[in-house]
């Protein structure tokens, strides 16, 4: 399994930037979210996020939370993100996990981490976390050798940016518009500028979400930035398929336009 940083910096002398997909886990249940990240992995895509299933999910659009009420429903908890990342990591593609704080303090700071790790897992996206409240999370990251993800948006202050980029020890994740995650037909136009100003800021790649469904979105963000992050997509593939293969092939040729313009830079 490589690292985060390994991955940009292939990417980076290729000439294109990393494509990361989510999936909650245990949707559209357990072994079918395996499945389905699996494939993602085998039709291009770099780095997984897997989602940890939480009941209030403030920054998840209607997609993503009809996908996390299934995970839920089923009794999908902390320990099945945990076997995900195993089973995503061992095909040798960077596991994130992206969670919520509450569930990580209930878990146990220290033991998530230290569990996460043993896992294969390389790092965290917490979106509700700030800075100035991670000391226990940056200790516990730091002694488990796992990356820390904090998020900017374009309503972030420079100064802001400048404190968020500073404790971020993976990529840097913006927010390409004001909101919660769903599929938008263009990607929010205060992208670029975000990122312009998150790049004169830090050294750290910078990684774009919200929105992004299609390869000619991926293409427009790659030309600016390192990273492009695709959600939603992927969770209403599966919603709309009739069957557990169609929604394997939906996947998988939703991967491969996306891979392709994360490639035209």
């Amino acid at each position: 399994m490589g690292s985060l940083q390994e991955m940009f910096d292939t990417a980076r002398a290729e000439n294109r930037a990393v494509l990361i997909g989510y999936l909650p886990a245990g949707f559209p249940d357990h072994e079918g979210c395996i499945d389905a990240l699996r494939v993602m992995v085998e039709s291009g895509v770099d780095v997984v996020e897997v989602g940890l299933p939480y009941s209030d999910p403030l920054m998840d659009g209607a997609t993503i939370q009809q996908a996390v009420d299934i995970a839920l429903s089923a009794g999908t908890a902390t320990p099945d993100v945990l076997s995900t990342v195993a089973a995503i990591a061992a095909t040798g593609a960077p596991t994130l996990v992206m969670s919520y704080w509450n569930p990580i303090e209930k878990y146990g700071v220290d033991a998530f981490a230290r569990d996460l790790a043993s896992a294969g897992g390389v790092g965290v996206i917490t979106p509700d976390l700030t800075p100035e409240e991670s000391g226990p999370w940056m200790r516990a990251t730091d002694s488990a050798g796992i990356d820390r993800v904090y998020l900017v948006a374009p309503s972030s202050s420079d100064e802001r940016i400048a404190v968020v980029a500073g404790a971020t020890t993976g990529f840097v994740y913006a927010a390409s518009t004001m909101g919660v995650t769903g599929t938008r037909t263009t990607v929010g136009s205060a992208a670029g500028e975000l990122v312009a100003r998150t790049r004169a800021l830090t050294d750290r790649p910078i990684a774009v979400g919200l929105g992004v469904s299609t390869g000619d979105q991926a293409a427009e963000v790659s030309a600016y930035a390192d990273g492009v992050i695709v959600g939603s997509a992927f969770v209403r593939a599966l919603l709309d398929a009739p069957s557990r293969g169609a929604g394997l092939d939906a996947v998988a040729a939703l991967a491969v336009s996306l891979a392709a313009g994360a490639r035209r830079r």
